[in-house]
Order: C-alpha cells, then structure tokens, then sequence
C-alpha cells in the first residue's frame, strides 16, 4: 500500500495544468489580443484612442485596487473561490465589450476585465505555486506563465479575422471569448485547490535551493510593517511602476504604430503570433535563470532587450525591423509577469509572502494604468509616438541601474537576519 502511495501522481501536477491552462487563457485570449482592437474598436465607435485606452486604465485601476487586498481575501475565501469569480468576470467582461455603442459599456467591461485579471493571472500563479512546490519555484512559474506565449499566439490567429473584419466582426471574437473563459471557470471549480493541505498532502519537492544561487529565496524575510520602513520598498515600488508604464504603454500602441508606418495587417498578425510565442520561451528560459543565474542578472537581461527592443520599434520602417522590435519587446516581458512574484521573494522572503507581492502587483498595474492614456493623449496632440518612445527606452536604462540598488539592499538585510 505504501509502494501504491508513492507511485501515484502527485496532486501537485494537476495543480500545475490547471494553473497553465487558466493563466495561458486567460492572459492568451483576453490580454495577447488587446491592441489589435484599439483601432478598429475607435474607429468603428468614433472616439479616440486617448478615449479608448481609458478603458485599459480602469482595468489596470481595478486590477491594483483589488491586489492590494489579495493576502486577505485569498486567505478568507481561499484560491479556488477568487479564481472561478475571476473567470467568470472575464467572461462578463468580453459579453459587455461585445455591447460597446460608446464609451460607458467599453469602460465597464475594462473594469470587469481588471478584476478578473486580479485573481486569475501572476498574482494567483504566484500564490499557488508558493504553496503547492518547495523548489524550482521559478522554472515552474516561468513554464505556467509562459502559457501565454502558447495561448496567445493561437488566439492571436483565431480572433484576428474577427477583429479586422467588416461590420463590427470585432464584436465576435469578443463572444467567442467569453465563451472560453466560462468553460475555464467550471475546469478550475473542479480541479484547482489552494493548498496542499485540501488535498491531505504535503508539498511536492525537496526543498532546495542550489548553495551557490540560493540568495533571498529561501530566507524568511521581513513583515509588510518592516518593508514599509525600509526606504528600497519605495524604490522598488517605483522602479516597477514604470517598468508596468513603459512596457504596456508600448505594448498598448505598437500594433497601431506599425499601421501608421506602413506595415501590413498580414505582417502585423504574424508578429503578433511570433511574439507570443517568443514570450513562451522568454517565460520559460528567465524561470530557469533565476534559479541557475539569480534575480540581478535575469532582470538586467530583461531591461536590456525592453530598451533596445522599444527604441528599434521607434525607428521601424521596414518588416525586419518590425519583427525585431517584436522579438526584443517579448523578451522583456516577463518583467511584467513571472518576474514580479520572484522580485518579492527575493527582496522580502516568504514572511509576508502574499501581501507584499499583492502590493507590488498593484504598483506594476497603475503603471498599466497610466501608461495607455499617456502615451496615447501624446499620439492625439503631436501625430506620432517616436519622441515618447526614445524616452521610454531611456527611462528602462536608469530603471535597470536602480534596481541594482534594491537588490543589494535586501541581500544586507538578509545577511544580517541570518547572522543574528
């Protein structure tokens, strides 16, 4: 019996599908698409894309609103209950969008969409992988997340026709998605559990961390209260705020950038596709370098290719610049993604684990918020986004420099706990 015991498939494993269908759906059907509609959805409504991307805001708003609080709510209503509300309010989102005959329903349904995203994407991965894997934390979440590159890439090439379709066929893709996203929502009911101890088990894994790259992983770290005193939470706060800005900024733009500079629809699909992809791997592949490499040289890779990948996209003209910028810009994403649960980890330990990640989310999505509208009220007053752009690459550079400093602030503190 006890033979029987050990051979069986560790729950965990369902837990890991699970997680990977429900973020890369998520994430592939109603996020990778996103851009593709800012210019048919404006167009075909007759506003601008300034008025357009304040509904990408009031996700992004709704999104960090609701993080702050996620430590309490997951450990009051557990993770099985927040992740089917999620789904199901994605699914609400993308029935109202199909609505959309002026600005009020566009921005309900962004607001629906944020707080789906809430209990669905990194910060839920990032919880239930915390409890459910005592090692490899990283490759796991980088291979759960990259689901997204996966997802996205089919998505991409199934809504497409839909989006820039005639008569409003954009209004389809959205109920096509809704419809994945409630199919979702009754295989996460069944399946997902929050914990090991739902299930009667003890985590899967051994626990360790290789000596040599083992840093703040495995440290106990430091209380919310604490980390509020300390002045590199701050700077870290605002390092990933506009590192959400930057990057969804451009991403929120750049499908409509290379229309306005010639590139065609046939073109701009298979970037999209390609991107997804590569965001697969990017994914995967900055997983396994945080547990082979460390935090400090895994996100400075990342900064690197966001800067050069953003100011490659200010100057494209051509479909090799294109797909370069493309490639460059998902290589950077994970910052976005997987990166964020691992930079808590590292910088405050696993004591207040879920708060203070919750709270790092939430800082990273009001960049979101703010960066759409920015960069788009910029577009509306000047015709172009090249001078944003080469500011925004800039920008990344002293965000990569400055998290150094973070890095070695927390890396003192845990020395200095371990030496006590």
């Amino acid at each position: 019996m006890e033979n029987k015991q050990k051979t069986r498939l560790h729950y965990a494993w369902v837990i890991f599908v699970v997680c990977f269908l429900m973020a890369g759906c998520s994430l592939g059907f109603c996020s990778s698409p996103s851009g593709m509609y800012l210019r048919s959805v404006s167009e075909d409504l007759g506003i601008s894309r300034a008025a357009y991307s304040v509904s990408n805001s009031l996700r992004f708003i709704s999104t960090a609103l609701i993080n702050i609080f996620f430590g309490k709510l997951v450990a009051k209503f557990g993770a099985r209950k927040l992740a089917v509300t999620g789904l199901l309010a994605l699914s609400l989102s993308c029935i109202v969008n199909s609505m959309v005959r002026g600005p009020f329903l566009l921005y309900v349904g962004g607001t629906l969409l944020g707080i789906g995203f809430s209990w669905t994407a990194t910060t839920m991965v990032g919880y239930v992988v915390e409890k459910w894997f005592t090692s490899k934390k990283g490759t796991i979440m980088g291979i759960i997340l990259a689901s997204n590159g996966l997802f996205g890439a089919g998505a991409v090439q199934i809504l497409s026709p839909l989006i820039y379709g005639e008569n409003e066929a954009w209004r389809d893709s959205y109920l096509l998605c809704a419809a994945v996203m409630f199919a979702l929502a009754v295989i996460v009911l069944i399946f997902l559990r929050g914990k090991p101890e739902d299930k009667g088990m003890a985590p899967l894994g051994d626990g360790t961390v290789t000596a040599k790259k083992q840093r703040g992983r495995n440290w106990s770290g430091i209380s919310t209260e604490e980390a509020f005193r300390r002045p590199y939470f701050y700077i870290s706060a605002i390092c990933i705020f506009l590192t959400g800005m930057l990057l969804h900024a451009i991403g929120n733009v750049a499908t409509a950038h290379f229309e306005d500079r010639g590139i065609s629809v046939a073109v701009i699909t298979n970037i999209t596709s390609i991107s997804s992809l590569v965001l697969l791997g990017a994914k995967m592949l900055t997983g396994y370098s945080f547990d082979k490499f460390g935090l400090r040289f895994t996100m400075t890779a990342c900064n690197i290719f966001a800067a050069v990948g953003i100011t490659v996209l200010a100057f494209v003209q051509t479909p090799f610049m294109a797909y370069t910028s493309a490639i460059l810009r998902a290589m950077a994403l994970p910052l976005e993604t997987i990166m964020l649960p691992l930079i808590t980890i590292e910088l405050f330990g696993r004591k207040s684990y879920a708060h203070i990640m919750g709270l790092l989310v939430s800082f990273n999505t009001l960049g979101y918020a703010a960066g759409g509208p920015a960069i788009n009220l910029f577009y509306d007053l000047t015709g172009t986004y090249v001078p944003v752009m080469l500011a925004l690459g800039a920008t990344m550079v002293v965000v990569s420099i400055t998290m150094q400093f973070c890095i070695s602030a927390a890396h003192k503190i845990r020395i200095a706990q371990e030496g006590a």
